[in-house]
């Protein structure tokens, strides 16, 4: 049996495979101590909190950790200065690795606009939404008397009438004028339902 496990173990095909697997295992273990070096394992950088800093301020401290950004967005907010950063993704203080890109939005130099749409003969529902598909969110409904009940006749803002095309900031409070489907009554007609009866009656005595 021992003469048996000698001849086993000096056979060139079992020797072959020993050192198959030894030369396997190390290129194994080489190539994930590679990988740690390479994806910087375990070593990680925080976001640094900048906002309400404008991006070229604010480029200094990324070059400084090591990272990299991204304006990829802008909204709009009077509390804001123009020109800020109001949000990153990652979030600060978040830990990433180094060169990591961070994406930022950023406020508005100015109001965004959008270009008032034609509602006209639309009915109210679909000129609210078409407003609310250009972005406008701040919409009144004023009833005014009118033939049909529920139809867009015009946007006004500021007590003035816009036109189509014309360009608003998206904050602005619009009144989409509908109308109430009863008709106006002609002031003649109500004055001379309510006419005194004094005055009728000398109005007939002077047919005699």
């Amino acid at each position: 049996m021992g003469n048996f496990l000698k001849q086993f173990v000096k056979h060139p095909l079992v020797i072959n495979l020993v050192v198959a697997f030894c030369v396997t295992i190390g290129i194994i273990y080489a190539a994930l101590c590679w990988f740690d070096i390479y994806t910087k394992h375990n070593e990680a950088v925080v976001v640094p909190d900048v906002k309400g800093l404008r991006v070229e301020k604010a480029a200094a401290f990324f070059e400084s950790n090591g990272l990299k950004y991204d304006v990829i967005d802008s909204v709009y907010s009077k509390q804001v200065s123009p020109g800020a950063i109001v949000e990153l993704v990652p979030e600060a203080g978040s830990k990433v690795k180094e060169g990591r890109i961070v994406f930022l939005t950023i406020n508005a130099e100015s109001a965004q606009t959008s270009a008032i749409p034609e509602v006209e003969d639309l009915s109210y529902r679909q000129a609210y939404a078409l407003l609310q598909s250009k972005g406008f969110e701040n919409i009144e409904i004023e009833y005014v008397p009118g033939d049909y009940k529920d139809l867009a006749v015009a946007v006004e803002a500021h007590g003035r009438t816009l036109h189509k095309g014309e360009r608003v900031a998206l904050e602005t409070k619009l009144v989409l004028v509908v109308s109430n489907g009863e008709a106006e009554v002609e002031e003649d007609s109500l004055n001379l339902g309510e006419q005194p009866l004094e005055s009728l009656d000398s109005e007939e005595e002077n047919w005699f």
